[in-house]
């Protein structure tokens, strides 16, 4: 069946329509926010992660305390280059309350293990071996941070691109 005359002029009018609606919704759904993902002076969404011994964390364990929440990962350069300063940090402010929480990010436990030691990190590293909070968080890249008041108010956000 040849498409000639008026028909072949409307289904390329309809096809074009088509396109031109899917190309409008994806467009406009990237300067639409509609996520729910933490946002400076919310809250950071729970969770409960297991540190390298098998330890159950929650987030609300911190409850009434300052902290730090990192994603990072070993394959990450910025990632390796913060992460002997949020140990420094930790030493220094840790006694006073300030907790860092270092979410690895489903990376196999030698890998971890080997970068700890080489590192000699000892502030709390979690495993988020399904991936499940980073969804949550909405992570686009790493390391991504979050800087949490003692009121579990986030400060600030810092991502680097």
């Amino acid at each position: 069946m040849k498409l000639i005359g008026p028909n072949r002029k409307f289904i390329q009018i309809s096809i074009l329509i088509v396109v031109l609606v899917i190309g409008g919704f994806a467009i406009g759904k990237t300067f639409i926010k509609t996520n729910n993902y933490p946002q400076v002076g919310g809250e950071p969404p729970e969770f409960e992660l297991t540190d390298m011994e098998g330890n159950v964390h929650r987030l609300s364990d911190y409850k009434g305390k300052p902290y730090i929440i990192n994603f990072w990962g070993t394959f990450c350069p910025p990632c390796v280059k913060e992460m002997p300063e949020f140990q420094r940090q930790y030493e220094k402010w840790g006694s006073k309350g300030l907790n860092v929480l270092a979410i690895n990010l489903s990376e196999d436990d030698l890998t971890v293990k080997n970068f700890l030691r080489k590192f000699e990190l000892e502030n709390t590293i979690l495993r988020d071996r399904e991936k499940a909070t980073e969804r949550r968080y909405g992570l686009k890249a790493y390391p991504t941070t979050y800087f949490v008041k003692a009121d579990g108010t986030i400060m600030k956000f810092s991502l680097e691109v």
